[in-house]
């Protein structure tokens, strides 16, 4: 069974930077693509990011691309969302989430793990 673990959230200005983390246990890590998603307070939960399994491939949300960046350490069994130039809108519980089916895409529904969520604020 695989557990997913996020950390890395808080509060930070606008214009700042942060880097989360999404600590994975429980099955071979390479075997599986993983997501970022978003959901802030009263809205839908919505992508930020995906890579597959091998770290080749990565897919972003339009609101994200060129700010954050995606990636994969399947020696230590994490992969990092590195967030620049923060914004207010970025405000969110950040999840990440195993697709077993191993490649980067978009849908909710492919991801079939997900972990409990951590908090980024951004103030302006």
């Amino acid at each position: 069974q695989v557990q997913l673990v996020e950390s890395g959230g808080g509060l930070v200005q606008a214009g700042g930077s942060l880097r989360l983390s999404c600590a994975a246990s429980g099955r071979t890590f390479s075997n599986y693509a993983v997501g970022w998603f978003r959901q802030a307070q009263g809205k839908e939960r919505e992508f930020v990011a995906s890579i597959s399994r091998s770290g080749d491939n990565t897919y972003y949300a339009n609101s994200v691309k060129g700010r954050f960046t995606i990636s994969r350490d399947n020696a230590n069994n994490t992969v990092y969302l590195q967030m620049n130039s923060l914004k207010s809108e970025d405000t969110a519980v950040y999840y990440c989430a195993a697709n077993f089916l191993g490649n980067a895409v978009a849908s909710t529904a492919a991801y079939k793990r997900w972990g409990q969520g951590t908090q980024v604020t951004v103030s302006s």
